[in-house]
């Protein structure tokens, strides 16, 4: 048998916070600090979405990696933060976080309906996040009331390697029954999710207004100047540089257009690996 480039997109994998739900990305970085706060030291809010996209311990370790934030850790007690010192942090995060996130549980808007135009198109629908799984079942539990179910959803304690490894996106191509991979687009608000989608051999679709990188809410977001935005979107655009995505849309409302975009590349021959 001879290889066939595929011709259509099969599945499109999304991420959650910032892309389906809690327009923002804030059910996630406001508990790193609160979660560092118990131990008597400051993160900021701004320091919090660095990492954002990690799975949840690393992105504590990474954290903690900061000299900034490992100053004032061994200002607090006296030495710099051990790989134990971040799984205490990290202990004390997934309670805060399972309590909490039903405050930000809310669909983004036009989620659903960009959603339903992907499965009209024939898509199947997989997901992951940098949420556990045990945080990840209270996620879509709620995402099922508001009318959204994925067909898979891995979550990153589920594989060896969270992002920016290729595991989850790679996962869902296999419970998805999807026949290459360059029939797949990886949808994310975050780098490392985009350089999982990247290293899958995916298309990847970056978020740029609805998720970590401008980290305001719906209405905020609404309010923005014209200009402002603009300036919003071009300094979001080169964060996102060195991971390569190969469309930046600012919400998931516009993922249909992209999705017709990248089937017809598709029919020209084009490969996600070699755009």
């Amino acid at each position: 048998m001879n290889y066939q480039q595929p011709q259509r997109l099969q599945a499109a994998v999304l991420d959650w916070a910032g892309t389906v739900v809690d327009f923002g990305s804030f059910a996630p970085t406001q508990i790193f600090v609160e979660a560092f706060a118990e131990f008597g030291v400051k993160v900021s809010l701004e320091e919090a979405r660095g990492p954002m996209g990690m799975g949840k311990w690393d992105h504590i370790r990474t954290l903690c990696d900061i000299p900034a934030i490992a100053e004032r850790y061994q200002a607090q007690f006296g030495r710099l933060p051990s790989d134990d010192d971040v799984t205490a942090i990290y202990e004390r995060f997934m309670p805060l976080q399972i309590d909490k996130i039903a405050e930000h549980s809310a669909l983004i808007p036009g989620a659903l309906q960009a959603i339903a135009a992907l499965r009209e198109a024939g898509l199947k629908i997989g997901s992951c996040s940098g949420y556990p799984a045990v945080v990840m079942e209270k996620v879509v539990a709620l995402a099922k009331t508001n009318g959204y179910v994925a067909d898979y959803v891995v979550a990153t304690d589920e594989v060896p390697n969270g992002r920016p490894h290729p595991a989850q996106a790679l996962a869902n191509v296999i419970a998805l029954g999807v026949e290459d991979v360059a029939a797949c687009v990886k949808v994310d608000d975050t780098w490392p999710g985009i350089l999982e989608g990247r290293r899958a051999g995916m298309w990847t679709v970056a978020l740029t207004c609805s998720g970590n990188a401008l980290g305001l809410t719906w209405e905020q977001y609404q309010a923005l100047p014209s200009d402002t935005l603009a300036q919003q979107r071009q300094r979001i655009g080169r964060l996102f540089e060195g991971a390569r995505p190969h469309y930046l849309i600012d919400t998931i409302a516009e993922l249909p257009q992209v999705i017709s975009d990248i089937n017809a590349r598709l029919a020209r021959g084009e490969m996600p690996q070699t755009c």
